[in-house]
Protein backbone atom coordinates (compact mmCIF):
# COMPACT_ATOMS: atom_id res chain seq x y z
CA UNK A 1 0.00 0.00 0.00
CA UNK A 2 2.80 2.05 0.75
CA UNK A 3 4.53 1.57 -2.45
CA UNK A 4 0.84 2.66 -4.34
CA UNK A 5 0.94 5.40 -2.24
CA UNK A 6 4.65 6.28 -3.28
CA UNK A 7 3.79 6.10 -7.40
CA UNK A 8 0.63 8.06 -6.75
CA UNK A 9 2.49 11.16 -5.68
CA UNK A 10 4.89 10.82 -8.43
CA UNK A 11 2.13 11.25 -11.42
CA UNK A 12 2.40 14.97 -11.03
CA UNK A 13 5.95 15.02 -12.14
CA UNK A 14 4.67 12.88 -14.95
CA UNK A 15 4.34 15.09 -17.82
CA UNK A 16 7.61 16.60 -17.37
CA UNK A 17 9.27 12.84 -17.80
CA UNK A 18 7.06 12.73 -21.11
CA UNK A 19 8.83 15.87 -22.59
CA UNK A 20 12.25 15.05 -21.18
CA UNK A 21 11.38 11.91 -22.91
CA UNK A 22 11.15 14.26 -26.56
CA UNK A 23 13.91 16.45 -25.55
CA UNK A 24 16.56 13.46 -24.88
CA UNK A 25 14.96 11.88 -28.54
CA UNK A 26 15.38 14.35 -30.32
CA UNK A 27 18.95 15.34 -29.16
CA UNK A 28 19.90 11.77 -29.77
CA UNK A 29 18.47 11.37 -33.04
CA UNK A 30 21.15 11.83 -35.73
CA UNK A 31 18.99 12.15 -38.74
CA UNK A 32 18.22 16.27 -38.03
CA UNK A 33 14.33 15.14 -37.13
CA UNK A 34 12.01 17.17 -35.21
CA UNK A 35 10.56 15.81 -32.55
CA UNK A 36 8.53 19.09 -31.59
CA UNK A 37 5.05 17.46 -32.21
CA UNK A 38 5.21 15.23 -29.95
CA UNK A 39 5.94 17.91 -27.34
CA UNK A 40 2.37 17.76 -27.09
CA UNK A 41 2.12 14.54 -25.52
CA UNK A 42 3.24 16.81 -21.87
CA UNK A 43 0.32 19.38 -21.31
CA UNK A 44 -2.08 16.49 -22.76
CA UNK A 45 -0.94 14.34 -20.06
CA UNK A 46 -0.76 16.97 -17.63
CA UNK A 47 -5.28 17.34 -18.31
CA UNK A 48 -5.01 14.05 -15.78
CA UNK A 49 -2.60 14.53 -13.00
CA UNK A 50 -2.34 18.27 -12.55
CA UNK A 51 -4.92 21.41 -12.76
CA UNK A 52 -4.87 24.17 -15.17
CA UNK A 53 -2.54 26.16 -13.62
CA UNK A 54 -0.06 23.01 -13.87
CA UNK A 55 -1.09 22.28 -17.62
CA UNK A 56 -0.66 25.95 -18.46
CA UNK A 57 3.26 25.40 -16.83
CA UNK A 58 3.94 22.48 -18.68
CA UNK A 59 2.32 23.69 -21.75
CA UNK A 60 5.05 26.78 -21.36
CA UNK A 61 7.65 24.72 -20.74
CA UNK A 62 7.03 22.53 -24.08
CA UNK A 63 6.96 25.72 -26.19
CA UNK A 64 10.25 27.28 -24.61
CA UNK A 65 11.86 23.73 -25.54
CA UNK A 66 9.65 23.47 -28.98
CA UNK A 67 11.54 26.68 -29.84
CA UNK A 68 14.95 25.47 -28.84
CA UNK A 69 14.74 22.10 -30.61
CA UNK A 70 13.34 24.01 -33.54
CA UNK A 71 16.63 26.19 -33.80
CA UNK A 72 18.51 23.64 -33.59
CA UNK A 73 16.90 21.28 -36.52
CA UNK A 74 16.81 23.99 -38.19
CA UNK A 75 12.87 23.93 -38.20
CA UNK A 76 11.27 26.05 -41.04
CA UNK A 77 9.90 29.26 -39.67
CA UNK A 78 6.08 28.58 -41.16
CA UNK A 79 6.21 24.84 -40.13
CA UNK A 80 7.65 25.98 -36.58
CA UNK A 81 5.02 28.30 -36.14
CA UNK A 82 2.39 25.47 -36.92
CA UNK A 83 3.97 23.09 -34.28
CA UNK A 84 3.90 25.99 -31.56
CA UNK A 85 -0.09 26.70 -32.86
CA UNK A 86 -0.64 23.16 -32.31
CA UNK A 87 1.02 22.71 -29.26
CA UNK A 88 -0.67 25.89 -27.68
CA UNK A 89 -4.32 24.50 -29.04
CA UNK A 90 -3.65 21.47 -26.94
CA UNK A 91 -2.57 23.42 -24.01
CA UNK A 92 -5.57 25.18 -23.49
CA UNK A 93 -7.71 22.52 -24.37
CA UNK A 94 -5.98 20.48 -21.92
CA UNK A 95 -6.77 23.12 -19.25
CA UNK A 96 -10.21 23.00 -19.84
CA UNK A 97 -10.26 19.22 -19.58
CA UNK A 98 -8.01 19.33 -16.05
CA UNK A 99 -11.01 22.03 -14.85
CA UNK A 100 -14.12 19.61 -15.99
CA UNK A 101 -11.87 17.03 -14.01
CA UNK A 102 -11.00 18.88 -11.11
CA UNK A 103 -15.36 19.67 -10.97
CA UNK A 104 -16.09 16.48 -11.24
CA UNK A 105 -13.43 15.21 -8.61
CA UNK A 106 -15.45 17.81 -6.24
CA UNK A 107 -18.77 17.10 -6.83
CA UNK A 108 -18.05 13.36 -6.35
CA UNK A 109 -16.14 13.83 -3.02
CA UNK A 110 -19.57 15.73 -2.28
CA UNK A 111 -21.49 12.70 -2.60
CA UNK A 112 -19.36 10.48 -1.13
CA UNK A 113 -19.66 12.89 1.83
CA UNK A 114 -23.25 12.25 1.33
CA UNK A 115 -22.70 8.70 1.23
CA UNK A 116 -20.94 8.34 4.71
CA UNK A 117 -23.26 10.28 6.39
CA UNK A 118 -26.28 8.01 4.79
CA UNK A 119 -23.79 5.04 6.04
CA UNK A 120 -23.33 6.38 9.79
CA UNK A 121 -27.43 7.11 10.19
CA UNK A 122 -27.96 3.75 8.51
CA UNK A 123 -25.34 1.41 9.63
CA UNK A 124 -24.25 3.18 12.61
CA UNK A 125 -20.65 1.75 13.21
CA UNK A 126 -20.43 -0.86 16.08
CA UNK A 127 -18.32 -0.71 19.08
CA UNK A 128 -16.14 -3.08 20.03
CA UNK A 129 -18.17 -4.68 22.95
CA UNK A 130 -22.17 -4.26 23.06
CA UNK A 131 -23.51 -5.42 26.61
CA UNK A 132 -21.55 -9.18 27.52
CA UNK A 133 -20.23 -9.30 23.90
CA UNK A 134 -16.99 -8.42 21.85
CA UNK A 135 -18.22 -7.53 18.44
CA UNK A 136 -16.67 -7.14 14.76
CA UNK A 137 -17.75 -6.26 11.74
CA UNK A 138 -17.42 -5.77 7.95
CA UNK A 139 -19.20 -4.27 5.36
CA UNK A 140 -18.61 -4.24 1.59
CA UNK A 141 -20.99 -2.55 -1.04
CA UNK A 142 -20.64 -4.18 -4.63
CA UNK A 143 -21.60 -1.00 -6.37
CA UNK A 144 -18.77 1.24 -7.70
CA UNK A 145 -17.84 4.06 -5.23
CA UNK A 146 -20.52 3.16 -2.75
CA UNK A 147 -20.44 2.76 0.87
CA UNK A 148 -24.30 1.38 1.20
CA UNK A 149 -25.97 -1.63 -0.11
CA UNK A 150 -28.99 -3.86 -0.15
CA UNK A 151 -27.05 -5.65 3.25
CA UNK A 152 -28.16 -4.49 6.81
CA UNK A 153 -27.17 -5.32 10.61
CA UNK A 154 -27.58 -3.79 13.79
CA UNK A 155 -26.78 -5.22 17.26
CA UNK A 156 -28.16 -3.05 20.19
CA UNK A 157 -27.98 -3.13 24.18
CA UNK A 158 -32.24 -3.57 25.14
CA UNK A 159 -34.27 -3.77 28.13
CA UNK A 160 -34.93 -7.50 27.19
CA UNK A 161 -30.96 -8.26 26.21
CA UNK A 162 -28.71 -7.67 23.74
CA UNK A 163 -30.51 -8.09 20.26
CA UNK A 164 -28.76 -7.88 16.59
CA UNK A 165 -30.20 -8.50 12.99
CA UNK A 166 -28.13 -9.26 9.81
CA UNK A 167 -30.60 -9.32 6.55
CA UNK A 168 -30.28 -9.18 2.89
CA UNK A 169 -32.53 -7.04 0.68
CA UNK A 170 -33.38 -8.48 -2.71
CA UNK A 171 -31.84 -6.38 -5.20
CA UNK A 172 -29.51 -4.00 -5.52
CA UNK A 173 -28.83 0.24 -5.72
CA UNK A 174 -31.08 2.51 -4.06
CA UNK A 175 -34.27 0.80 -3.76
CA UNK A 176 -32.54 -1.99 -1.74
CA UNK A 177 -31.23 1.11 0.55
CA UNK A 178 -34.47 1.70 0.78
CA UNK A 179 -36.09 -1.07 1.81
CA UNK A 180 -32.86 -1.76 4.34
CA UNK A 181 -33.28 1.27 5.76
CA UNK A 182 -37.00 0.47 6.49
CA UNK A 183 -36.25 -2.91 8.33
CA UNK A 184 -33.32 -1.28 10.66
CA UNK A 185 -35.96 1.63 11.34
CA UNK A 186 -38.66 -1.27 12.48
CA UNK A 187 -35.73 -3.50 14.10
CA UNK A 188 -34.56 -0.70 16.30
CA UNK A 189 -37.84 0.34 17.80
CA UNK A 190 -39.61 -2.78 18.02
CA UNK A 191 -36.22 -4.89 19.53
CA UNK A 192 -36.49 -2.01 22.51
CA UNK A 193 -40.23 -2.22 22.65
CA UNK A 194 -41.07 -6.22 22.66
CA UNK A 195 -40.01 -8.75 25.27
CA UNK A 196 -40.52 -11.56 22.71
CA UNK A 197 -38.09 -12.05 19.42
CA UNK A 198 -40.71 -13.70 17.60
CA UNK A 199 -43.08 -10.35 18.43
CA UNK A 200 -39.86 -8.40 16.86
CA UNK A 201 -39.88 -10.35 13.53
CA UNK A 202 -43.92 -9.99 13.69
CA UNK A 203 -43.36 -5.79 14.15
CA UNK A 204 -40.77 -6.30 10.67
CA UNK A 205 -42.81 -8.49 8.88
CA UNK A 206 -46.17 -6.32 8.87
CA UNK A 207 -43.98 -3.53 8.06
CA UNK A 208 -43.01 -4.93 4.98
CA UNK A 209 -46.27 -6.31 3.96
CA UNK A 210 -47.34 -2.84 3.47
CA UNK A 211 -44.59 -1.61 2.30
CA UNK A 212 -43.02 -3.84 -0.16
CA UNK A 213 -44.05 -4.44 -3.59
CA UNK A 214 -45.08 -8.83 -4.76
CA UNK A 215 -42.09 -9.79 -5.55
CA UNK A 216 -39.81 -7.91 -2.86
CA UNK A 217 -38.10 -9.78 0.07
CA UNK A 218 -35.35 -10.18 3.14
CA UNK A 219 -33.86 -12.48 4.22
CA UNK A 220 -32.38 -11.97 7.66
CA UNK A 221 -31.47 -13.38 11.27
CA UNK A 222 -32.15 -12.09 13.78
CA UNK A 223 -30.76 -13.05 17.84
CA UNK A 224 -31.06 -12.24 21.66
CA UNK A 225 -29.35 -12.84 24.39
CA UNK A 226 -32.05 -12.89 27.11
CA UNK A 227 -29.98 -13.78 30.19
CA UNK A 228 -26.53 -15.35 30.63
CA UNK A 229 -25.59 -18.61 28.75
CA UNK A 230 -29.26 -18.78 26.37
CA UNK A 231 -29.26 -17.36 22.88
CA UNK A 232 -31.81 -16.77 20.59
CA UNK A 233 -32.60 -17.39 17.26
CA UNK A 234 -35.01 -16.24 14.27
CA UNK A 235 -34.14 -17.21 10.95
CA UNK A 236 -35.99 -16.13 8.15
CA UNK A 237 -34.80 -17.36 4.72
CA UNK A 238 -31.32 -16.45 5.44
CA UNK A 239 -28.15 -18.65 5.91
CA UNK A 240 -27.16 -20.14 9.09
CA UNK A 241 -25.14 -18.52 11.06
CA UNK A 242 -21.83 -20.32 12.23
CA UNK A 243 -21.43 -21.05 16.09
CA UNK A 244 -18.11 -21.73 17.24
CA UNK A 245 -17.67 -23.07 21.14
CA UNK A 246 -15.15 -22.76 23.18
CA UNK A 247 -13.67 -26.34 22.27
CA UNK A 248 -13.35 -25.13 19.27
CA UNK A 249 -16.28 -26.90 17.44
CA UNK A 250 -17.61 -25.28 14.71
CA UNK A 251 -21.28 -25.64 13.94
CA UNK A 252 -23.94 -24.77 11.20
CA UNK A 253 -26.65 -23.78 13.25
CA UNK A 254 -29.74 -24.73 10.61
CA UNK A 255 -33.11 -23.79 11.12
CA UNK A 256 -34.98 -26.68 12.96
CA UNK A 257 -38.21 -25.39 10.66
CA UNK A 258 -37.27 -23.57 7.20
CA UNK A 259 -39.43 -19.96 7.35
CA UNK A 260 -39.72 -17.55 4.20
CA UNK A 261 -38.17 -14.54 3.93
CA UNK A 262 -39.51 -11.58 5.34
CA UNK A 263 -42.48 -10.03 3.53
CA UNK A 264 -43.84 -13.19 1.96
CA UNK A 265 -44.98 -14.70 4.90
CA UNK A 266 -48.98 -14.29 3.37
CA UNK A 267 -47.75 -15.90 0.73
CA UNK A 268 -46.62 -19.27 2.60
CA UNK A 269 -48.39 -18.97 5.73
CA UNK A 270 -45.30 -20.24 7.46
CA UNK A 271 -44.29 -18.80 10.24
CA UNK A 272 -40.91 -18.88 12.00
CA UNK A 273 -39.83 -20.59 15.13
CA UNK A 274 -37.60 -19.69 18.17
CA UNK A 275 -34.20 -21.39 18.43
CA UNK A 276 -32.54 -21.38 21.87
CA UNK A 277 -28.73 -22.28 22.07
CA UNK A 278 -26.39 -22.59 24.47
CA UNK A 279 -23.68 -19.36 24.09
CA UNK A 280 -21.47 -19.72 27.29
CA UNK A 281 -17.98 -18.22 28.18
CA UNK A 282 -15.69 -18.72 24.98
CA UNK A 283 -18.85 -19.16 22.15
CA UNK A 284 -18.84 -17.13 19.09
CA UNK A 285 -21.73 -16.54 16.72
CA UNK A 286 -21.01 -15.44 13.14
CA UNK A 287 -23.66 -14.06 10.72
CA UNK A 288 -22.84 -12.90 7.37
CA UNK A 289 -24.99 -12.45 3.69
CA UNK A 290 -24.57 -14.22 0.90
CA UNK A 291 -22.79 -12.06 -1.00
CA UNK A 292 -19.64 -13.94 1.50
CA UNK A 293 -20.70 -17.57 0.46
CA UNK A 294 -21.46 -17.14 -3.27
CA UNK A 295 -18.63 -14.81 -4.11
CA UNK A 296 -16.74 -17.11 -6.72
CA UNK A 297 -13.07 -17.01 -7.94
CA UNK A 298 -12.03 -17.38 -11.37
CA UNK A 299 -12.63 -21.38 -11.06
CA UNK A 300 -16.24 -19.66 -10.24
CA UNK A 301 -15.49 -21.80 -6.95
CA UNK A 302 -17.57 -20.47 -4.21
CA UNK A 303 -15.95 -19.13 -1.14
CA UNK A 304 -15.33 -21.68 1.40
CA UNK A 305 -16.54 -19.75 4.59
CA UNK A 306 -16.79 -22.96 6.55
CA UNK A 307 -13.32 -23.70 6.33
CA UNK A 308 -11.99 -19.68 6.41
CA UNK A 309 -13.58 -19.63 10.12
CA UNK A 310 -12.28 -22.43 10.45
CA UNK A 311 -8.40 -21.79 10.34
CA UNK A 312 -8.71 -17.85 11.25
CA UNK A 313 -11.38 -18.08 14.49
CA UNK A 314 -9.12 -16.31 17.31
CA UNK A 315 -10.03 -14.72 20.81
CA UNK A 316 -10.31 -11.48 19.04
CA UNK A 317 -13.45 -11.04 16.77
CA UNK A 318 -11.62 -8.21 14.72
CA UNK A 319 -8.62 -10.30 13.96
CA UNK A 320 -10.94 -12.77 13.08
CA UNK A 321 -12.99 -10.64 10.35
CA UNK A 322 -9.67 -9.06 9.00
CA UNK A 323 -8.30 -12.04 7.96
CA UNK A 324 -11.76 -13.25 6.91
CA UNK A 325 -12.19 -10.20 4.87
CA UNK A 326 -9.02 -9.95 3.30
CA UNK A 327 -9.16 -13.72 2.47
CA UNK A 328 -12.50 -13.42 0.61
CA UNK A 329 -10.73 -10.30 -1.47
CA UNK A 330 -8.32 -12.43 -2.50
CA UNK A 331 -10.29 -15.50 -3.26
CA UNK A 332 -12.61 -12.84 -5.63
CA UNK A 333 -9.74 -11.24 -7.34
CA UNK A 334 -9.93 -7.87 -5.29
CA UNK A 335 -13.57 -6.88 -5.89
CA UNK A 336 -16.65 -7.94 -4.53
CA UNK A 337 -19.73 -8.45 -7.00
CA UNK A 338 -22.21 -8.05 -4.56
CA UNK A 339 -22.74 -6.70 -1.16
CA UNK A 340 -21.47 -8.71 1.61
CA UNK A 341 -21.76 -8.32 5.61
CA UNK A 342 -19.99 -10.01 8.10
CA UNK A 343 -20.99 -10.06 11.74
CA UNK A 344 -19.10 -11.80 14.81
CA UNK A 345 -20.11 -11.47 18.64
CA UNK A 346 -17.86 -13.47 21.20
CA UNK A 347 -18.56 -13.65 24.68
CA UNK A 348 -15.23 -13.33 26.47
CA UNK A 349 -13.90 -15.82 28.93
CA UNK A 350 -13.11 -15.09 32.91
CA UNK A 351 -9.53 -14.86 31.84
CA UNK A 352 -10.07 -12.38 29.04
CA UNK A 353 -11.41 -9.75 31.91
CA UNK A 354 -8.62 -7.61 33.45
CA UNK A 355 -9.18 -6.52 36.87
CA UNK A 356 -7.35 -2.95 37.58
CA UNK A 357 -4.29 -3.16 40.04
CA UNK A 358 -5.04 -2.23 43.43
CA UNK A 359 -4.26 1.55 43.48
CA UNK A 360 -1.62 2.81 45.95
CA UNK A 361 -2.78 4.62 49.54
CA UNK A 362 -4.91 7.46 48.60
CA UNK A 363 -4.75 7.47 45.10
CA UNK A 364 -7.94 7.44 42.94
CA UNK A 365 -8.56 4.86 40.41
CA UNK A 366 -10.25 5.24 37.54
CA UNK A 367 -10.74 2.24 36.01
CA UNK A 368 -13.66 0.11 37.07
CA UNK A 369 -13.31 -2.53 39.57
CA UNK A 370 -14.51 -6.53 39.37
CA UNK A 371 -17.79 -5.57 40.22
CA UNK A 372 -18.36 -2.06 38.60
CA UNK A 373 -17.86 -3.87 34.76
CA UNK A 374 -14.60 -5.20 34.18
CA UNK A 375 -12.48 -3.73 30.75
CA UNK A 376 -12.22 -6.74 28.09
CA UNK A 377 -9.06 -7.43 26.98
CA UNK A 378 -9.00 -10.60 24.04
CA UNK A 379 -5.86 -12.65 23.80
CA UNK A 380 -4.53 -13.86 20.76
CA UNK A 381 -5.32 -17.69 21.60
CA UNK A 382 -6.35 -19.48 18.58
CA UNK A 383 -9.53 -21.55 17.83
Amino acid sequence: MRAFRNRLSLLPALPVLVIAAVVLGDLADGAGTSWLPLLAAGPAVAATTNGPRGVLCVGLLAGVLGVTLGDRDGVPGPELAAGLSALAAVTLTSCLASALRGRRERVLDAVRSVAETAQHALLSPVPATVGPFQVAVRYSAAAAEARIGGDLYALIPTPYGVRLIVGDVRGKGLPAVGTAALVLGVFREAAYDEPDLLAVVDRIERSLARNLGADDFVTAVVAGYPKPGQLEVVNCGHAPPLLVTSAGALVSVEPTHPAPPLGLRALTGHTPDLQVLTFTDGDQLLLYTDGVTEARDRGRAFYPLHEGLARHACDEPARTLDALHEELLTHVGGRLHDDAALLLIRKPTVRDVVVPEPSAPGAVSSGATASEGAVTRPTARSM
